[in-house]
């Protein structure tokens, strides 16, 4: 019973696609993340300072089933999907024997907790944001929605939503350094990127993930914070839902954070219902 881990892509997908399908709703963002450096390579969510990529998966047995997975981008702290204490801790005992380096850590509630005990020490940690994982219901478009209209982003608006996602960043605790360029123009050509426009003048995106095992997940969602309080970022989020839809996802989901009770009551208006609880910490020096 333990930990396999890689660099190959791959192969995690070989060893853990069939466990990451058979979950895809708590596994949502492993499969993104792992389809993303797939198709972009492992530089796909910034420059890792010479640190590999990892994946790993979990077996009872050698050849049992697979149980557990998770996913290490650097410079981002590993991230995984449900696991238990147990898989949790012997995780730290893997990625320190194979030489990883981590500041903190992303995932459900209580196995995040088990991993930052067991590498940083009862109390050594403390907690960036906590998630709410929603799942999308029937899709409630707002019955008054604000002036404008929603559309597809194209090429033409990389700059403006590179310029977004790091405002997107700025609020969400994430790099301000990083350039999101590429991020946003892989974005657009996969087509989930949507705007939300008055008179041709773009105030608020939303996007949906490629559509992965039936699911698909809304991130980011972004409006300046002069153009706030107008119901954009609604409209563009069922937008962005909608997009979802019709491009095939049986399972809508989306992040939010825990302590933002605008955003919360704006999805639950939408038709999102709230799931299950994610942390991301932080680790002391």
């Amino acid at each position: 019973m333990t930990w396999h881990l890689t660099h190959d892509v791959e192969e995690f997908r070989r060893e853990a696609g069939e466990h990451l399908a058979a979950d895809p709703v708590g596994n949502t963002a492993l499969l993104t993340v792992s389809e993303t450096v797939r198709r972009h390579g492992p530089d796909a969510y910034g420059d890792g300072g010479g640190l590999p990529v990892r994946f790993g998966w979990w077996r009872d047995r050698g050849s049992g089933p697979v149980t557990a997975a998770f996913a290490q981008t650097p410079p981002h702290p590993p991230l995984f999907g449900p696991v238990t204490p147990p898989q949790a801790r012997e995780l730290v005992v893997v990625l320190r024997a194979d030489g990883a380096v981590a500041s903190g850590v992303k995932g459900p509630d209580g196995g995040a907790q088990a991993f930052a005990d067991e590498w940083a020490g009862p109390g050594r940690w403390s907690e960036v944001v906590r998630l709410r994982l929603f799942r999308l219901g029937e899709l409630c478009s707002p019955e008054q929605p604000p002036p404008g209209r929603a559309r597809r982003a194209t090429e033409a608006d990389v700059g403006q939503a590179a310029v977004w996602m790091t405002g997107f960043a700025a609020d969400t605790g994430a790099s301000t350094d990083t350039d999101y360029t590429a991020n946003m123009a892989r974005r657009i050509a996969d087509g989930g990127l949507y705007l939300w426009e008055v008179d041709g003048r773009p105030v608020s995106m939303a996007a949906h993930s490629p559509v992965l095992a039936g699911q698909s997940r809304i991130a980011p969602v972004y409006t300046p914070p002069a153009l706030r309080g107008h119901g954009y970022a609604g409209a563009v989020t069922a937008a962005a839902s909608r997009g979802a839809l019709d491009a095939g996802a049986e399972q809508v989901l989306l992040f939010a954070d825990v302590a933002d009770p605008t955003a919360n009551r704006l999805y639950a208006r939408l038709g999102y219902r709230a799931l299950a609880p994610y942390v991301e910490l932080h680790f002391a020096e």
